[in-house]
């Protein structure tokens, strides 16, 4: 018999080191820029920016690929994949000697990773329909710790061991990650493909899929799209923010970590809490309830007298963006019926790495345009209309694509 818990304890734990490592490297990566003989500031940032948004852009276009090669093969073996073939890319980043071949890499990384839709979509096959809204937020929970502690280590392990050393380390973490997965995760059959799924992964058939539910996938993926983007909208100014409303004497970039900190604890709290109560009460309420929360919170940031209440509020808006996350993904879950969640669940990692791109852009021309409280006062509109979309086009039911296909 599957044992679906112990898969998911595992996965949790294996999540939590795989997104670690992947944001290990974070704090320092100018400064590896730099020891590879990049001294001049703007240089520095271009590059930085480039070698982000490679792996971010190469992501967002493999991960429906990824996806649907998942529903023929099956899950497991995509998030063996990911670890695994992340390790040895990140490996090869520490010997990379050239801003160029930095890039490369990580766009290479963008590739062949992707851990958390990986992870997502083999936990929405193992997990029971009643208990799927808990496990995906408890999933989300390991991301978010993940985000938040990474960094803080990277930084750390960048200062006491040198920058080359620790992409090593990095790579041993997710080695361990892909070891834990291969002992201690079940899977269980994978069904035969039918003709439909054979076909499965080109525009047209995602396309059909996508109309095959009456609409509700494609309004999902649109609110997965609103409210990534809309939650990412103050984070490129966040710090000059912050630093605005900092008291003389503390230092602006401690405060800012704060308030990362506060959304990020805000999410690891609310994921698997709201997750759960979304499988008694039903996801469709508890998703709109998370993203009004999450919508109505970027109000009082706007008006923020001080970092405190910046900070509460953040958390608040944490709360409410992993209540909304766990919801989306137990709907889309139910959704890709049939054995195509890898297709669905690499449609949404698209939507939010879209969203990731644009949100911050977005956000920085408004602030430039408008003063530095203008992106969360954008970041209301555009939640908002997340929630619009919510209370107009997912219905309390929704229609599972799959079935309706079939």
């Amino acid at each position: 018999m599957l044992n679906w818990r112990r898969s998911l304890r595992t996965l949790w734990f294996t999540q939590f080191i795989a997104v670690g490592g992947f944001s290990f490297v974070t704090p320092f990566l100018p400064f590896y820029i730099q020891d590879m003989g990049v001294t001049d500031v703007r240089a520095v940032a271009l590059w930085t920016g480039m070698a982000s948004s490679a792996c971010s852009v190469a992501l967002a276009l493999m991960a429906p690929v990824w996806g649907s090669l998942s529903d023929r093969y099956g899950r497991k073996v995509m998030v063996l994949r990911a670890t695994l073939l992340g390790a040895f890319v990140l490996a090869l980043q520490g010997l990379a000697v050239t801003p160029q071949q930095l890039v490369a890499l990580r766009f290479l990384q963008g590739v062949f990773t992707g851990t958390i839709a990986a992870s997502t979509t083999l936990v929405a096959s193992i997990v029971p329909e009643d208990s799927r809204g808990a496990s995906l937020g408890s999933l989300q929970a390991a991301v978010y710790l993940g985000t938040t502690l990474g960094p803080l280590l990277g930084g750390l392990s960048g200062a006491a061991f040198g920058y080359r050393r620790s992409f090593f380390i990095t790579a041993g973490l997710l080695l361990l990650s892909g070891i834990l997965v291969a002992l201690f995760v079940e899977e269980g059959p994978i069904p035969a493909p039918d003709a439909g799924r054979r076909r499965l992964g080109g525009p047209r058939q995602v396309l059909t899929l996508l109309m095959a539910s009456g609409g509700a996938l494609l309004a999902m993926l649109l609110v997965r799209l609103l409210l990534r983007a809309g939650q990412l909208v103050p984070t490129a100014v966040m710090a000059l923010f912050v630093q605005s409303l900092a008291p003389a004497g503390l230092s602006a970039a401690v405060l800012t970590g704060l308030v990362s900190g506060a959304a990020a604890l805000g999410g690891a709290i609310g994921a698997p809490a709201i997750g759960g109560l979304g499988d008694r009460r039903g996801y469709r309420r508890v998703l709109l309830v998370s993203a009004l929360l999450l919508a109505a919170s970027f109000i009082p940031q706007a008006l923020a007298p001080s970092v405190i209440w910046l900070i509460v509020w953040q958390f608040v808006a944490g709360v409410g963006e992993g209540g909304a996350l766990a919801a989306t993904l137990a709907i889309l879950a139910r959704l890709s019926r049939g054995g195509r969640q890898g297709t669905v669940f690499g449609l949404d990692a698209s939507a939010a790495g879209a969203a990731s791109a644009v949100g911050p852009i977005i956000g920085a021309a408004s602030a430039a345009a408008f003063g530095l409280r203008a992106p969360f006062v954008l970041a209301t509109l555009i939640l908002g209309a997340g929630v619009l979309v919510i209370a107009a086009r997912v219905p309390p039911d929704a229609p599972r694509a799959a079935e309706a296909a079939a």
